[in-house]
């Protein structure tokens, strides 16, 4: 590929012209005096990193690079400092969301191999992201087969597995969950109950209260998805996300057992939004709750069925999401 581009951002020319020196000839360096040009700049041109002091009149270092993370939040951050003030590397951590600070005064050789290490974890993000969107091209066709095929299976269940992955979306974005994670978890939301193609029609349609053995069947569905997608390599971390769907936080859950952190984030998530989405749509056997009432019946299973944080997080994003969500049961015919 090109060289990696740079910004550097130090508003004394004797600190940017020493930066400058020893980043030069492997890189492509822009430099700037001025964060407020700086940040111009960013919004003109792309950058793999960006490297700021940290005292500067016009903005501090932790401020210019918030802004930096606002404009291009994929570019790799790196502060520059005289301090070791905790509360300065918190904030740079938690607003700033910088890689890592480096601490004057600091030899070449520091800094080349903390820019080297930057610009490498960028490249790995950059590669795991394009192969999550390389395995959903991939796979697009045979997923919506799959999905279509679910929900053909049973009218009740129409959109269901798209309503499940949109809310499912909204709670992993909130929680600021990488871009890998999310794309697994939106694989993971559209497959995650395939198994039910193995359960029985008259099952699924039986209006009277299910029975142990059939509850048990029912139950079953989990181990059929594993099956169904187990042969498929690539969905081999999706199908992770699938198998602990439907766990308990307090470990009550099927078919494993798993509790708490045992289950993975994505799992987690989808639980909330798959009861949400059953509680609020039309079954053969029961009417629809309002959207009110499955939250603060989700809401009373916190910490219990729940993950409480993720429980917290639905409940910021469901009014946002309760208007966004017409317009899929719009595009599957659900009214």
């Amino acid at each position: 590929m090109d060289k990696y581009k740079i910004l550097i951002v130090d508003d004394e020319p004797d600190n940017l012209a020493l930066l400058y020196r020893t980043l030069r000839g492997k890189y492509d360096i822009v430099k700037s005096t001025s964060p407020l040009a700086a940040l111009d700049i960013l919004k003109s041109e792309k950058f793999n990193c960006i490297l700021s002091d940290h005292k500067m009149p016009e903005m501090d270092g932790v401020e210019f690079l918030k802004r930096c993370c606002e404009i291009s939040p994929d570019c790799m951050r790196l502060l520059v400092t005289a301090y070791s003030d905790a509360g300065i590397l918190i904030d740079a951590i938690n607003y700033a969301k910088i890689y890592r600070y480096i601490k004057k005064p600091y030899s070449p050789d520091e800094l080349t191999l903390t820019v080297e290490n930057a610009l490498e974890y960028w490249q790995l993000k950059t590669d795991n992201s394009a192969l999550v969107n390389d395995l959903k091209e991939l796979l697009a066709g045979t997923i919506t087969a799959i999905v279509e095929a679910l929900d053909s299976k049973d009218k009740y269940t129409l959109g269901r597995s798209k309503r499940v992955t949109f809310y499912s979306l909204r709670i992993a974005k909130a929680l600021h969950l990488s871009p890998i994670t999310t794309g697994k978890i939106e694989l993971a939301g559209l497959l995650h109950d395939i198994g039910m193609i193995g359960v029985k029609d008259d099952i699924l349609a039986k209006v009277e209260t299910l029975t142990p053995e059939e509850f048990s069947q029912i139950k079953q569905h989990v181990h059929h998805s594993i099956k169904i997608l187990d042969d498929i390599k690539q969905l081999k971390e999706v199908v992770e996300i699938i198998k602990y769907h439907h766990e308990f936080y307090d470990g009550n859950g099927y078919p494993y057992g798993k509790k708490g952190d045992e289950i993975p984030i994505g799992s987690r998530i989808i639980a909330v939004a798959d009861a949400f989405d059953s509680m609020v749509t039309p079954k053969i056997y029961r009417k629809q709750i309002s959207p009110l009432q499955a939250l603060n019946n989700i809401k009373e299973l916190a910490g219990k069925q729940f993950d409480p944080i993720v429980v917290d997080v639905f409940e910021q994003v469901l009014p946002s999401s309760l208007q966004d969500i017409q317009s899929i049961n719009e595009e599957t015919g659900v009214v």
